[in-house]
């Protein structure tokens, strides 16, 4: 049996090219049956260019004796800006265990480290006046330049006040959308590099730079205005840098040497869509030979206020086209309109393939459901979702949005063409884009609703990972709650490798603390009101980086963090006398209670003071445990007494001496119940069965909101109680998770009734149909029907603990850690329990059966397990 390394990697970047670490650490995944294989050492191979083009190539070779394979450090010579090096690596067995082959080379490259090193480049836009209170059209830059000689290769720096699509010679520039993504623009603005030799021609060269609004100069926030809130200008600025073979260089960058026009986009909008008129396309504007029309005017450009302060390479992936979705049928509403139903509720946008008359302009309107046999519009408040394309009449014409995206299953058309183009799958395609994550867990079990659960919140994490986790995809909002993400980083972190995307969110949750107090929405925007201290939501700033670090095992990521975290805790929580809350700052609470009204989501069934304070007392002890991790024993020491002295205090406040709490709801009682709350273990047993009766007297239907119901079901399974909680996850009526899926959500909803069961909206405000919040049930479900969770940072070593219920016979799950893929599959039949488990190299299982009794311990390799006395009990 052999153990070969799989994936050689850098910090958290998929590809390495442009990346702003110039000691990035290295990890290195496995694939391999190997019984028990574990790594005692490795060796690292670094080739990297000489200062000279006609310098050696010079490798060096260093080894150490580790067991680490993850985010180990760089072993040589720090990078300089814009170098880059290939990396071999190699592990040794313990032992007499097989040693790996060298692994496939791999390169690295940094992006450009200083302002020198960006050549003078300038932000630059047209020279003319921005448009006021108005959406800004998009706006094109052109650049004419020589390369005498043969290319070695060539790099693109670029970024945008706004969003940028480049092209060089009339081909586009990558494959990333929407980019370079959402930031906190006054702490942090992305650039990104490029490889664009194959781009290039020896000879003369065109380069175009298409530049949207986006979010920086866009309308954010709910209403008509609000827009502009980082500048009022779009614009870009980039360097491109071509090494011939003679070791010269060619630079272009962008100055006011550059022209500046405008095309066929005449807005694009965030949350309003497209305009676009193919009549005024400039065909051929990124290329050499370029001739304006008559009606077309390019002008002169000016510049900009400088972002070299600002300027970060990435560290999550960017936005790409992910996946492509198909038409699935072509409907006829009640009032004769046309509307196409996709199956699926995603985010992204339409290609169209289509000839038609020239001047004809067709409509697209985007929702996620319908009402009444009509799209339901109402959802979106003030986004119209809708695309306006006009055709040249020159042929068969391909057309997607630049500057947008929308959430939607359904689309209305109007203005068709269908004389000259079949409105069918061949002419419309819906494109889903996302942060292009890789994917790292899977989920399947024998029943078939849960099932379609999983996809569904897999679905809707798609659709809000975009650049930030936003809360929807499809009204005028889509911003960066810190709640919501605070509920379902735990499943995000296992159905993707999220460490990327979560390391550059949280520096700018980071940099938008006020006084230790975070925003409650990240990039912070007018419309979410000021910076004010709110529990769960505030929280995030501990819990985040504490779950990001328990996936990752990214301990100088922590650290970064800590400070964040630490003063949130110091300084950012108006306290009582007793260091719990003070109970006059507003709190969101346990926002979307199931009995909340529609017109009033924070009216709660559970006090939000409560709530508050439980989970005070939580991110306290995750501040010691983050201290205890970074070696820093006085802070480990002062948490811990305080997070202590906080839990004495919240018994005062809130409990009776005999453990009956002051809110005796399902999060009343969750909440102290998974945070260890109660006195001694008499009071929590005693509280979990009341809190047993509380979800029995309800139908086992959820009584949770955001702050309860992710911790629900690890609540009742902590106190042995899972039977509990699989019967209420199988309830199909509202509220419930399948109730969802029984009404024909392919993606989770804000409320749990976002639809009532006659087909009618809610009538709440809020009734967004892709809300990730609640699927976070399905953390639960992967640590108890798959049965996997990490015992280590980064999951050198995984608890395998499946509890089999709820009429489930069988299931499967496997997750991708940072060592290599993790398995299980089981099913319970006839003859008992039966456990086939697959653990990658160097990674230690600790497996308990459902039986009971001790765990034991195994190595990589494929083990299986029985237990011919467990049966499943079939209600």
């Amino acid at each position: 049996m052999a153990v070969t390394i799989s994936q050689v990697s850098f910090e958290h970047h998929r590809i390495a090219l442009g990346i702003g670490e110039t000691s990035p650490r290295i990890s290195w995944r496995y694939e391999g049956n190997v019984s028990s294989w574990s790594q005692s050492g490795y060796s690292v191979e670094v080739a990297r260019q000489g200062e000279n083009q006609d310098d050696p190539l010079q490798v060096d070779l260093f080894h150490a004796n580790s067991s680490n394979s993850l985010l180990v450090p760089w072993p040589t010579v720090s990078l300089t800006s814009a170098e880059s090096a290939t990396i071999r690596v190699r592990a040794y067995g313990e032992d007499d265990q097989p040693d790996t082959p060298w692994s496939d080379p791999v390169s690295v490259e940094t992006g450009l480290l200083t302002e020198d090193a960006w050549s003078g480049a300038l932000m630059i836009s047209a020279d003319k006046e921005t448009e006021k209170d108005l959406p800004h059209q998009p706006l094109l830059f052109r650049k004419e330049f020589s390369v005498a000689g043969g290319i070695e290769k060539a790099r693109l720096y670029i970024t945008a006040y706004g969003l940028y699509q480049a092209s060089i010679n009339g081909e586009t520039v990558g494959t990333g959308v929407l980019a370079p993504g959402w930031q906190s623009y006054n702490h942090r603005l992305v650039y990104d590099t490029y490889d664009v030799t194959n781009l290039l021609l020896a000879g003369e060269n065109a380069f175009g730079i298409h530049v949207g609004e986006g979010w920086y100069a866009g309308r954010l926030g709910y209403g008509a205005g609000n827009r502009n809130l980082w500048g009022d200008t779009p614009g870009t600025m980039a360097l491109l840098v071509v090494t011939l073979t003679d070791g010269t260089q060619v630079v272009v960058r962008t100055d006011q040497t550059w022209q500046a026009s405008t095309g066929a986009i005449i807005t694009s909008e965030l949350y309003n869509g497209e305009v676009y008129d193919s009549r005024l396309e400039q065909t051929g504007w990124s290329s050499t030979g370029f001739q304006a029309s008559d009606t077309a005017e390019w002008i002169g450009v000016k510049e900009l206020k400088s972002p070299y302060d600002q300027l970060a390479a990435p560290d999550g992936p960017p936005i790409r086209r992910i996946e492509e979705v198909k038409l699935q049928q072509v409907l006829t509403s009640p009032t004769g309109k046309t509307i196409l139903d996709f199956g699926q509720n995603l985010v992204g946008w339409l290609r169209l393939r289509i000839a038609g008359p020239e001047g004809s302009t067709i409509k697209l309107v985007h929702a996620e459901v319908l009402e009444n046999g009509e799209i339901a519009t109402r959802p979106l408040r003030n986004a119209s979702q809708t695309d306006l394309f006009t055709l040249s009449g020159k042929g068969v014409q391909i057309w997607e949005p630049t500057f947008t995206y929308h959430g939607f299953r359904y689309v209305t058309v109007d203005g068709w063409p269908t004389d000259d183009t079949p409105l069918d799958e061949n002419a419309i395609t819906a494109i889903v884009v996302h942060s292009d994550m890789e994917e790292t867990g899977s989920f399947e079990c024998s029943d078939p609703l849960i099932n379609k659960l999983h996809r569904n919140v897999q679905w809707s994490m798609k659709g809000n990972f975009m650049s930030v986790p936003t809360d929807c995809p499809q009204r005028d909002e889509r911003l960066g709650w810190t709640g919501d993400s605070h509920a379902f980083s735990p499943t995000a972190n296992f159905l993707y490798d999220t460490s990327g995307f979560w390391r550059g969110w949280l520096k700018d949750f980071q940099s938008e603390q006020v006084e230790g107090a975070p925003p409650l929405v990240i990039p912070s925007v007018p419309a979410a009101g000021p910076v004010a201290p709110t529990a769960i939501w505030g929280d995030a700033i501990v819990v985040n980086p504490w779950n990001t670090y328990r996936s990752s095992a990214d301990l100088e990521a922590l650290r970064a963090q800590y400070t964040g975290a630490k003063a949130w805790l110091d300084s950012g929580i108006p306290r009582s006398t007793v260091g719990l809350w003070n109970q006059s700052t507003f709190q969101l609470g346990d926002w979307l209670d199931p009995l909340a009204p529609p017109d009033d989501a924070g009216r709660a069934t559970t006090s939000s003071s409560y709530v508050a304070d439980a989970y005070l007392v939580y991110v306290t002890g995750l501040v010691a445990q983050m201290a205890s991790e970074l070696g820093l024993e006085e802070d480990k020491s002062r948490y811990e007494e305080s997070a202590a002295d906080l839990k004495v205090a919240f018994r005062e406040a809130w409990m009776s001496s005999d453990g009956i709490v002051a809110n005796e709801t399902q999060t009343g009682l969750a909440l102290p119940l998974y945070f260890d709350l109660f006195e001694d273990d008499e009071q929590a047993t005693a509280a979990a069965s009341r809190l047993q009766k509380i979800v029995v007297a309800n139908d086992y239907l959820v009584g949770t909101g955001f702050a309860g119901t992710h911790l629900l079901g690890l609540a009742l399974t902590k106190h042995n109680m899972t039977d509990t909680f699989y019967r209420m996850l199988l309830q199909t009526t509202v509220p419930s998770w399948l109730y969802q899926v029984k009404m024909g959500a392919t993606t989770t909803w804000e409320r749990w009734d976002s639809l009532l069961p006659d087909g009618s909206l809610n009538p709440g405000e809020m009734t967004s149909f892709n809300h990730y919040a609640v699927g976070s049930v399905a953390n639960w479900i992967y640590q108890v029907v798959g049965g996997l969770a990490p015992v280590d940072p980064g999951w050198k070593t995984v608890r395998v603990n499946v509890i089999p219920g709820g009429n489930i016979t069988w299931a499967k799950a496997s997750y991708l850690s940072p060592y290599g893929k993790i398995s299980t599959q089981w099913e319970v039949d006839e003859t008992g329990f039966h456990l086939l488990l697959d653990v990658p190299p160097n990674v230690y299982a600790d497996v308990t059966l459902p039986g009971g009794g001790q765990s034991q311990r195994v190595g990589s390799g494929t083990h299986e397990f029985s237990d011919a006395e467990f049966r499943l009990g079939i209600d």
